[in-house]
């Protein structure tokens, strides 16, 4: 977090503290404290939607869980704020777990639907269980007791804040350390994932089950905020509006999630009132006006692009007064404004403005720290290689692949001597990157054996095989975009970190220490391809060249002992090539096995130890690289006709 941002936060935590000094209106205090209590679930329910890119259109019911439990607790066991608040969080976590494990293991349209049944379920749960719930008669909730006082209306708008507050570090945190990489890069490339041991089904549910807390918290200080709940509250609706609210405020930032509450409690509320609703479209449209006057200007945007926004919000404006009620329109108008935000501001309206007056920050400092590292980057990776050199690494015996009637692989044998480059060559559609996917177990091979120092790779998730010493880069680049480069490093590096939710949200001396240490390894692999000064690049806006150097540094942050390259050379450039045969060259000095994929033959003869050649799935020959150069099959499956 930046300096201006920070102090930008202090000043609106400092206002939303004394607000109610100036009010003497309840119905103000109370609208400004729900929103507050919204965007602790929004905090959460971003971890879900944002960073992991899940649709969960289950957190309405998760609300209602930890607003019944705070309801029930109360109502039956009489139990005091202090004990209620952690049971809330704790019980929601658990329906949590319980939607997540079944759900998450299907994803888009089909992860909606499920949630969105759960969501049912625990609205028709509430309203049967008369027993627990009084069903459709709700339960009264009064204002609790802190330290043997009763809250009045201040006291317990100053509570929600504090609460807000320390949800909001917390996430904050939480979204800033290995936990909220790894929930980023599910977004990024699932499959990149689970290849650089970030078990994608793992960490999507406790993703959801951090989110579900959050929901908890905020459903247990609603039921004392309204101070009496029933089951119409939760409904499809409620739950729709807080993904939208996510949406329209902008995801992956904890100031769109707290407008996003607002936006979805007080507008509303202000279409009510035609008067009202004039000053807010006028002031929209100069909003929008200004916006795209400045991203013009600094050439972020086009005429083009900003010409519908402001041209609908301006005719927005001159509607509203031409209305002369506001009733008929109400609903109609509130659809359309959120569709034109989803539309139009795709990363919301805190990204919008983000995006007009950010300023592209290389961080030269970050990348100097790590300028004399890349001779060590690879120490801990030469370490775990000092088994006997020349000795079988990799032995796949008879591997047959199949996709229905064909044979992607059929029955390839490979040995792969430890401490060597080998070649895996081959026309296009020979198999090759088929043979990578099973060996880092993408595919489950139909038959044979796959044994990798001594230890059998068949039916091993990608993370398994991935922490067992096996990395790889991808014939299609398979990098987190929206992460920097060392962001994407350091997601490699994620099974270093020993610390756990409770050292991310307390900053503890252990949780400080693996950091501090990821960044400086982190820098200097990237250094060690050359990328140092680029570490804080988003790594959508490199080069192709340079997002290949990117994939090779994430891969070695897993200390692989064999590392497989997938075409690097492609998109790279004479010199650049020149390049990465001499970083290829020293991560076999540092010890580490290559299996590389290549279609540049120069590169191939040069740095390769031996070759193994596919064609059509079959493997035809196999020697040192000037043999198989010279070998007629090989001349044939490339020129299509036999050697002259």
């Amino acid at each position: 977090m930046n300096h201006k941002s920070l102090i930008a936060g202090v000043i609106g935590i400092a206002l939303l503290a004394v607000a109610p000094l100036y009010t003497s209106n309840p119905y103000y205090i109370h609208m400004i404290g729900t929103i507050m209590i919204y965007a602790i679930l929004l905090f959460g329910l971003d971890i879900v939607v944002g960073y992991t890119g899940q649709v969960s259109l289950g957190h309405a019911g998760l609300f209602g869980v930890g607003s019944y439990t705070a309801g029930v607790m109360f109502m039956k066991l009489g139990a005091p704020l202090w004990l209620i608040i952690p049971a809330s969080i704790g019980i929601t976590a658990g329906f949590g777990a319980l939607l997540a494990l079944p759900a998450l293991r299907v994803t888009g349209p089909y992860l909606a639907m499920v949630t969105l049944a759960f969501g049912t379920i625990i609205q028709i749960l509430i309203n049967e269980m008369t027993f627990l719930t009084e069903g459709p008669l709700g339960i009264k909730v009064p204002k609790p007791d802190l330290f043997g006082a009763k809250l009045d209306e201040h006291g317990f708008y100053w509570m929600v804040l504090t609460l807000m507050v320390v949800s909001l570090v917390v996430v904050d945190r939480i979204l800033r350390s290995q936990l909220g990489r790894a929930f980023e890069a599910l977004r990024g490339s699932p499959v990149a994932s689970d290849c650089m041991g970030v078990s994608v089904y793992r960490y999507k549910v406790y993703a959801f089950v951090i989110s579900a807390g959050f929901a908890g918290l905020s459903g247990c200080l609603y039921a004392y905020s309204e101070q009496y709940i029933s089951p119409n509250t939760y409904n499809f609706e409620l739950t729709v509006l807080f993904l939208l609210a996510v949406i329209m405020g902008g995801r992956k930032t904890r100031s769109g999630a707290l407008l996003g509450a607002a936006i979805i409690v007080i507008l509303p509320k202000l279409l009510d009132d035609l008067e009202m609703f004039r000053q807010v479209a006028s002031s929209l449209a100069v909003l929008m006006a200004l916006g795209a006057g400045i991203g013009i200007a600094k050439k972020i945007t086009t005429p083009k692009a900003m010409a519908i926004p402001v041209v609908g919000t301006i005719a927005l404006a001159a509607f509203s007064f031409w209305l002369q009620s506001i009733t008929d329109w109400r609903l109609s108008i509130f659809g359309l404004m959120i569709l034109f935000v989803v539309y139009y501001l795709q990363d919301g309206i805190v990204g919008f403005f983000r995006g007009l007056f950010a300023r592209k920050g290389a961080s030269q400092a970050m990348s100097t720290q790590g300028l004399d590292m890349g001779r060590d980057a690879l120490s801990i990776a030469s370490n775990a290689n000092d088994c006997e050199p020349g000795s079988d690494m990799l032995i796949a015996q008879s591997v047959l692949m199949q996709f229905g009637g064909l044979k992607a692989i059929n029955n390839v044998d490979l040995r792969v001597k430890r401490g060597t480059i080998h070649g895996l060559i081959g026309p296009n559609g020979s198999g090759k990157s088929t043979m990578m996917n099973v060996l880092t177990g993408i595919y489950v091979p139909t038959a044979g054996t796959i044994e990798f120092s001594g230890q059998s790779l068949i039916g091993r998730t990608s993370s398994d095989i991935a922490l067992s010493g096996i990395a790889r880069t991808f014939q299609n680049v398979q990098l987190f975009g929206e992460m920097t480069a060392l962001q994407n490093v350091q997601v490699g590096l994620h099974h270093t970190f020993e610390s756990n939710l409770l050292d991310v949200a307390l900053q503890t001396p252990r949780y400080k220490r693996e950091d501090k240490a990821g960044v400086e390894r982190g820098l200097g692999l990237l250094n060690f391809v050359g990328l140092g000064e680029l570490a804080g690049e988003e790594a959508r806006n490199l080069p192709y060249g340079k997002q290949r150097l990117l994939e090779i540094a994430r891969a070695l942050a897993l200390d692989p002992q064999l590392l497989l390259l997938d075409e690097p050379a492609a998109g790279l450039t004479a010199p650049d090539i020149k390049e990465l045969i001499a970083i290829i060259r020293k991560i076999r000095d540092h010890g580490i096995t290559v299996i590389l994929i290549e279609h540049h033959m120069d590169v191939v003869m040069s740095i390769c130890d031996s070759v193994s050649v596919l064609d059509f799935g079959q493997k035809i020959a196999e020697g040192k690289p000037a043999e198989v150069q010279a070998d007629e099959k090989v001349i044939e499956a490339y020129l299509g006709a036999p050697a002259a």
